[in-house]
């Protein structure tokens, strides 16, 4: 079963991408992409200059439609329709969607002018970066000569902010963007050519956050004419992202789940089924089913599956005996954090938190019956956890003093123990489930 979904998930991707090798032209979409300007007006669009999304969303419904209202005049002073092209004459607010994305893939073709810049905002984040990348052009200081598609505001030195080539064409030619957001993983290729490789986009406007799970698309206004084009969209559905996201497990990875029984597994078997690939907390049932083996420092990655409220937690450094929470290293919570049922938990009890330790950021899970994708890396006292592409704890527990309720965690210092499953009486599902020894941190 698990080879067979492999098959399918392989199939599905090679698919896609034979779809969409080539962007049709005159506006006409690739198979499963949707154009999302009509080349005809600026039906779905609005302006909105560079601005901290987190004020709009703050904002109540009457607000953002008043600021909408606000800048039309200016967005349609300085944006046109021309023979299909959406044009900017370098001035004024950005064209900006009127509906938020998340994972996606997005086409664009695009045309410039000496000494201009550009960019296109992800999830009303800046910015895969397009320069004028000729020495006349005045910015090789900051990065102009090596080349369009980084991603230009990241930090000095972080993967992807500078181009991996310098892939564009010369003034007067069309451009050609692929773009594929999963999570805060942003690939680009210019021109058939890949620029930026899997690296993640850094949330511009709070650095000590991960990017927004959701935003819209803007195309920057910057100081010189830019045309854009065949603008198409694709939403990817969770099993391909998820699919995106894990790739082939590098050297080193073994499966510690055969998605058939319970053989390798030790601790609460009897409360757990395994059923079509998955293995599966009884309802009504609980109790911590581990490994075999002990893990010292470690990488886990799997997928898993929530109902509605459900409940489970992922065991590190189990000792094998009493809660895991307390007892391990800690307990990363499983958790439908949205459900109103916990509605005021505290912030170390949401998913993916250290529990009662350090809180995880919210608003990364996927809707409830979906498969969700989680890497754990585990390195000496250090703890990060990746949901759906998006690192959203990334800890030292060995630095932590308070703790929720005053409650202490004699186990947290461990250094070695079992990895697990914390059933708390929720069917929550488990699958794809590897697991990575790492050399001790320093060594």
């Amino acid at each position: 079963m698990r080879l067979a979904t492999a098959c399918l998930s392989l199939v599905s991707l090679l698919y896609v991408f034979s779809m969409t090798a080539t962007a049709q032209e005159s506006n006409q979409p690739p198979r499963g992409f949707t154009a999302i300007f009509n080349g005809k007006d600026l039906s779905g669009w609005h302006g909105m200059g560079h601005f901290d999304p987190r004020k709009l969303w703050a904002m109540s419904d009457d607000e953002q439609k008043k600021k909408r209202s606000d800048e039309i005049s200016d967005f349609q002073k300085h944006w046109r329709i021309e023979s299909g092209e959406l044009v900017n004459d370098g001035e004024g607010g950005y064209a900006t969607t009127n509906k938020d994305y998340g994972d996606i893939e997005l086409w664009i073709d695009y045309k410039t002018v000496a000494k201009a810049d550009s960019g296109i905002y992800l999830r009303a984040t800046p910015q895969v970066q397009i320069w004028d990348t000729t020495k006349e052009g005045g910015k090789w200081e900051i990065g102009a000569d090596k080349g369009s598609g980084g991603l230009w505001n990241n930090s000095k030195g972080a993967p992807g902010k500078d181009p991996l080539i310098v892939a564009d064409k010369p003034f007067g030619e069309w451009n050609r963007f692929r773009i594929r957001q999963v999570g805060d993983r942003t690939s680009v290729w210019l021109n058939d050519k890949l620029v930026v490789d899997a690296a993640p986009l850094e949330n511009f406007w709070d650095r000590t956050r991960p990017l927004f799970s959701k935003g819209p698309l803007q195309l920057q206004t910057h100081g010189g004419e830019i045309r854009w084009r065949n603008i198409f969209v694709r939403e990817i559905p969770a099993d391909e992202a998820n699919a995106l996201l894990r790739g082939k497990d590098p050297e080193g990875f073994v499966a510690v789940f055969n998605g058939k029984n319970l053989e390798d597994w030790a601790g609460a078997v009897e409360n757990y089924d395994v059923k079509d690939g998955a293995v599966t907390c009884k309802a009504g049932k609980g109790g911590v089913l581990h490994t075999k083996e002990k893990y010292d420092d470690f990488v886990v990655r799997l997928e898993f599956k929530l109902p509605p409220a459900g409940n489970n937690g992922l065991a590190i450094r189990y000792s094998g005996k009493g809660d895991p929470a307390y007892e391990g290293m800690c307990e990363l919570q499983v958790l439908d954090t949205e459900d109103a049922k916990y509605a005021n938990l505290d912030p170390r009890q949401a998913h993916g938190s250290a529990y009662g330790i350090i809180p995880a950021h919210r608003g990364y899970l996927r809707p409830v019956g979906q498969w969700n994708y989680q890497q754990v890396t585990v390195q000496g006292s250090s703890i990060k956890v990746e949901l759906n592409g998006t690192t959203i704890l990334d800890g030292d527990l060995g630095k932590v003093t308070e703790f929720m309720n005053n409650s202490p965690h004699p186990g947290k210092d461990l250094k070695s123990g079992y990895f697990g499953f914390a059933g708390h009486s929720d069917p929550v599902e488990f699958r794809n489930i590897s697991i990575k020894r790492l050399k001790p941190a320093g060594t």
